[in-house]
């Protein structure tokens, strides 16, 4: 249902030794949310998504999901990350097989979903982001901007309800990003539930349903982009986005 609360982050805090990368984060996702989330490089905004995809950690505070807090020891990640999927920066492709095998390993190891249904279902996702025509290419074989667009359908082939992009265009050249947030926003358009971080201003002004500024591990001001965007409040998050509007 739109408008459900799906995460609620309570209070995430985040150590590496002594270093304190995340202070108090607290925010909630609904339901067909685009929650983009914005800030200066090492302000923590990665390390946020990690923890939210539990390959971190977090070192104090809860996450939510649906009301059971997953930060807990016993609850099984591979499945919980089948429902809160991630598209990471480097793409992460299995360099040894195909495209279409990349797309099915995940549904038949973690959903147990048999070959058919497996292959059926990444042909449906990878029609959907234009790369059907390379199902029997490897990895080495594609562009970046198409990499990532097999890495989405790869995510996207779990059915996650929720899905995480950590910088998914930062490693691609220019001509390329066009593409992969092309598909994004269809996405978007949707209906689907995502949390971006992302340096693609125009991208998160246009396409995001909400916000998040963060500078030095802390949230700044948080709010939908109208707001964050045409007449943000904190004097940081004015002078980061006069410096990429203009930059």
């Amino acid at each position: 249902m739109k408008g459900d609360r799906i995460l609620e982050i309570r209070h995430l805090s985040k150590t590496f030794g002594t270093n304190l990368v995340l202070k108090d984060i607290d925010f909630s996702v609904s339901s067909q949310d685009v929650t983009c989330i914005i800030g200066a490089s090492g302000s923590g905004k990665s390390t946020l998504l990690r923890c939210l995809n539990l390959l971190e950690t977090p070192t104090t505070g809860e996450i939510m999901y649906h009301g059971t807090d997953i930060a807990d020891r016993k609850v099984n990640a591979p499945q919980y990350r089948s429902r809160v999927g991630m598209v990471f920066q480097s793409f992460n492709l299995f360099n040894n097989m195909t495209v279409l095998e990349n797309c099915m390993i995940g549904q038949i190891r973690v959903l147990k979903k048999n070959k058919g249904a497996a292959q059926k279902n990444a042909m449906y996702y990878l029609e959907k982001v234009g790369m059907a025509p390379y199902i029997n290419a490897k990895p080495r074989q594609l562009s970046g901007g198409q990499k990532q667009r097999v890495a989405i359908a790869r995510a996207l082939a779990m059915e996650p309800e929720v899905l995480l992009f950590d910088e998914p265009t930062s490693a691609l050249d220019p001509q390329m990003v066009g593409e992969v947030l092309e598909v994004m926003r269809k996405l978007a358009e949707e209906g689907l539930t995502m949390i971006i971080v992302t340096h693609e201003m125009a991208f998160a002004r246009d396409v995001s349903s909400h916000v998040v500024f963060m500078a030095g591990g802390v949230i700044v001001e948080e709010g939908p982009p109208k707001s964050i965007f045409g007449s943000p409040r904190e004097r940081q998050t004015q002078e980061f986005l006069s410096r990429f509007m203009h930059g």
